[in-house]
């Protein structure tokens, strides 16, 4: 799904997805490979760590924390990680890559070629205040509001970046279900309004589960119900909505961007709040996950470091500043989209904003910060010149 280099450029790590087949008959595991270029391109060796000894039996099973979702019908822990993206410490000797369905982390030796853990995520409390969301495309209008929901993290994008001699990681947060809609498939998608929701912590499911409330947000059955009585105790919708930056070290947060990106679209242009990138319609993205933040690359202009995080479904890049890790800030969000094109025209501008560079003033062609951005719907590559300021 991903490729990258280590910072020396001797060595390239990729993440290997291993989806199963539409009709879930056939789930391939999940592995990280680390291809060696020390004696050149010609004579590359390649490496593939897998996940087979925390497998049931295997020598680390006892290792995995229940908390890391490990829930494909039929599948093996090997079968069920899947390897979204890789991120490399600065001094190249350490991967975490995203392990997206499964709402965790796995940690690489990179020189050992071996798995140094596997960390879960955990949720975001979507009722705590300043970390709420628009949960519903039925009202017709921007409703950012607290929700007794939780949302897991599953992050696409990651970036490893050092302060003061400490490494963080930052994370774009996009949320992804397993719904493989063939006949003999799996699906773990469903409507709050569809779940039986645990009387006593949820006394107002009726209000709740109404659909221009919570009743329209696209959630998972696949977990929430935490104590096994066959309702649901924690409602899990896909994705945080958020950038996020983590301690490595314990997989803990330090600091999440909150409610801010549908904040500041809501501001910017609440005529498309939460529209897709298929489609101009408000709120088409409401009950799913929002502006959808995917890709993600770091910059440094001036003293400060930046995120650069691609929505997929808004179309738009939001700007963070992260240079205080444990205090980052919304600077600004940027759009190259024509909002009175119908986007499957090709006069929309982009859409789907996937893969980002950054290429800084020193090594640019045109002597100033560049930020390239790949957009996967409308097929196009944007060039941005950035000014601090």
């Amino acid at each position: 799904d991903m490729v990258t280099f280590t910072p020396d450029g001797m060595k390239v790590l990729t993440a290997d997805e291993g989806e199963p087949s539409d009709d879930y008959t056939a789930d391939g595991p999940g592995s990280v490979t680390i291809v060696d270029l020390a004696a050149g391109p010609e004579n590359a060796t390649a490496t593939v760590v897998g996940f087979a000894d925390f497998d049931e039996g295997g020598a680390r099973a006892a290792e995995l924390d229940p908390a890391v979702r490990v829930y494909g019908p039929g599948a093996s822990v090997s079968m069920d990680l899947e390897p979204e993206y890789v991120a490399v410490s600065p001094d190249g000797s350490t991967a975490w890559v995203s392990l997206q369905e499964n709402n965790a982390l796995a940690v690489i030796d990179i020189a050992g070629a071996s798995v140094s853990a596997i960390v879960p995520l955990g949720t975001k409390d979507f009722a705590v205040a300043g970390a709420g969301i628009d949960a519903s495309n039925e009202d017709r209008a921007v409703n950012i509001a607290p929700w007794p929901a939780r949302g897991m993290y599953m992050p696409d994008g990651l970036a490893a970046f050092e302060v003061g001699g400490s490494t963080y990681l930052v994370s774009a947060n996009e949320g992804d279900s397993r719904d493989y809609e063939d006949e003999a498939g799996y699906t773990e998608e469903s409507d709050v309004a569809d779940l039986t929701l645990d009387p006593e912590t949820f006394p107002e499911a009726a209000s709740l589960q109404a659909e221009a409330n919570l009743g329209k947000l696209e959630v998972s059955t696949a977990s929430g119900d935490t104590d096994g009585d066959g309702d649901w105790d924690e409602i899990h919708a896909f994705g945080a909505r958020s950038i996020t930056v983590w301690d490595p070290a314990s997989a803990s947060v330090v600091w999440d961007s909150g409610d801010s990106m549908e904040q500041s679209i809501a501001e910017s242009n609440p005529e498309h709040f939460n529209a897709s990138n298929d489609s101009n319609e408000l709120e088409d993205r409401s009950d799913n996950a929002g502006p959808e933040p995917e890709g993600l690359v770091l910059g440094t202009i001036g003293e400060r470091t930046y995120a650069f995080v691609g929505a997929e479904r808004q179309s738009g890049i939001f700007v963070y500043d992260i240079t205080d890790p444990t205090a980052g800030s919304l600077v600004t969000y940027l759009e190259n989209r024509d909002w009175t094109a119908e986007p499957d025209t090709g006069e929309a501008g982009d859409l789907g904003p996937e893969g980002l560079v950054f290429i800084p003033a020193a090594k640019s062609p045109s002597g100033s910060d560049l930020l390239l951005v790949a957009n996967e719907t409308s097929g196009t590559l944007t060039v941005w010149q950035l000014t601090a300021g």
